[in-house]
């Protein structure tokens, strides 16, 4: 995609996407979330996050599929032409299973890694990168933008090598990065919603929120981005009934602006080493 293009597709996504949200937060929900106005605090840094993703971090995120394309050919599970002639589909038996069954499959698989790459982000050296993404006070569905390169990357080559790896059909593999990425956007959205009876089968607005809020007992809870199982199972599920998140963000200072923000985690992690290491 030519250059210019890419700005318009990221312009257009950007509209329609507000326009969805603005129903969905301000008309659908009916007030049913945190009282703030629609240019809050942090908009236009999320703003900028928003087309550096798009222009940027995305088509860099796409070169993550050459390692576990390089480890198949090195291995010499599949040929090298293949890969040229763009006609690799997979290899072995999750390969030969119908197309929706692999779907749901990765679905499942991707939001386990998900999860525990999710837990690893809040601990020790990796927790400034993600602090970033909590860094949002008043969150609404362009908060889930705001994510650090480093957490990025980390991720999407978290969940992308196994899944090729275990032989996988490529095809389905990236057609479910967009259904998951809205579905990312969604769970950050500023409406109270938990789906009642299916508020532990699938995850939900609330469900996610709370995993942003500041109050003691919710956090490190609420890692997944798809299934509670997860959650269930590991025992970080938090979804108390009759009560909503309210209060978000991080109780470390972080700058408000954009390159502020990207530099922030390196500082964060260099004022660490030196209190560790005090001069003599």
């Amino acid at each position: 995609m030519k250059p210019n293009q890419t700005i318009v597709g990221a312009l257009i996504s950007f509209a329609v996407l507000s326009l969805v949200f603005l129903v969905i937060e301000r008309l659908v929900a009916r007030g049913r979330g945190r009282a703030q106005p629609v240019i809050r605090r942090g908009w236009w840094t999320d703003v900028t996050y928003w087309f550096v993703t798009v222009l940027l971090t995305k088509p860099l995120a796409r070169l993550l599929v050459i390692l576990p394309a390089a480890i198949l050919v090195l291995a010499q599970i599949v040929p090298l032409e293949t890969f040229k002639l763009g006609e690799y589909r997979g290899f072995g038996p999750l390969s030969r299973q119908p197309l929706w069954l692999q779907a749901l499959e990765i679905y499942a698989l991707a939001d386990f890694i998900g999860y525990w790459t999710h837990r690893l982000f809040h601990t020790g050296k990796w927790w400034p990168f993600h602090a970033v993404h909590h860094s949002s006070e008043d969150l609404d569905w362009l908060g889930s933008i705001r994510v650090h390169p480093v957490n990025d990357f980390v991720n999407k080559l978290a969940q992308v090598t196994p899944i090729l790896l275990l032989g996988f059909n490529p095809v389905v593999t990236l057609s479910t990065a967009p259904v998951l990425t809205f579905y990312a956007i969604f769970l950050h959205a500023n409406v109270n919603w938990d789906f009642g009876p299916l508020r532990a089968v699938i995850a939900t607005p609330v469900f996610h929120r709370w995993h942003h809020s500041r109050d003691r007992e919710a956090w490190d809870k609420n890692f997944a981005g798809l299934l509670p199982v997860w959650d269930i199972l590991f025992g970080t599920y938090f979804m108390p009934r009759g009560r909503w998140p309210e209060n978000f963000g991080i109780h470390e200072p972080m700058p408000a602006g954009f390159f502020g923000q990207l530099w922030e985690p390196f500082a964060a992690l260099t004022r660490r080493k030196r209190e560790a290491d005090p001069p003599s």
